[in-house]
């Protein structure tokens, strides 16, 4: 499923780059979401699945020593070429390339949303091991009233209710502080997930 995810963007990378590879193309909730988020760390920030690097570069931008990771090497071309300052490699969400609690926090926007209830766990224990007890992980995706695959414009998706997520935190070791969802006429329902790694396990 990962080389298949990893191929399909691969294949439209640069029609995504055009279309969401900026931070122009963020809602401004979005951005003052990320933002508060960001405030409150210390320490290394993981941006996972960070596409063409827009988000790292943002996360930067703010003073934080972030890096970025993304499965599609057409993302992390442009990301080094956009952002030369800025650390990025090519891996996956299952597996960073990190020791254990090495980060302060991890950003994954939007980048579970082809994880269904099958492997969604799969990433969210990686994060877990890869923060720090106490870490904040911060996670958007789309929001729906039940677990259901959609079509995606690039490679079939899927949208989660609040609950059944905060659900999936829970059972990798998170302790969700915050929900957030947005509806907007025309769009899909969007949300996102403020957690942090449980202190003590």
């Amino acid at each position: 499923m990962i080389s298949a995810v990893s191929e399909a963007y691969s294949r439209r990378a640069q029609e995504y780059i055009d279309l969401f590879g900026t931070m122009s193309a963020v809602h401004p909730s979005d951005r003052q979401l990320v933002a508060t988020w960001a405030g409150g760390i210390k320490g290394q920030v993981m941006d996972a699945g960070c596409g063409p690097g827009q988000w790292t570069n943002f996360l930067v931008g703010l003073g934080l020593d972030a890096r970025g990771v993304d499965q599609v090497p057409e993302f992390i071309e442009r990301a080094r070429q956009e952002y030369p300052d800025v650390r990025f490699e090519v891996g996956t969400l299952e597996s960073l390339n990190c020791g254990t609690a090495a980060f302060g926090g991890v950003l994954s926007w939007y980048s579970l949303i082809h994880h269904g209830p099958e492997t969604i766990r799969v990433p969210l224990v990686e994060f877990h091991r890869a923060l720090e007890p106490g870490g904040a992980l911060l996670v958007g995706f789309f929001e729906g009233p039940v677990v259901e695959q959609f079509n995606h414009a690039v490679i079939p998706a899927y949208r989660w209710p609040v609950e059944a997520l905060t659900a999936e935190f829970q059972a990798a070791g998170f302790d969700v502080l915050e929900s957030h969802v947005r509806k907007t006429a025309g769009q899909r329902p969007q949300a996102a997930l403020v957690a942090r790694r449980a202190e003590i396990q």
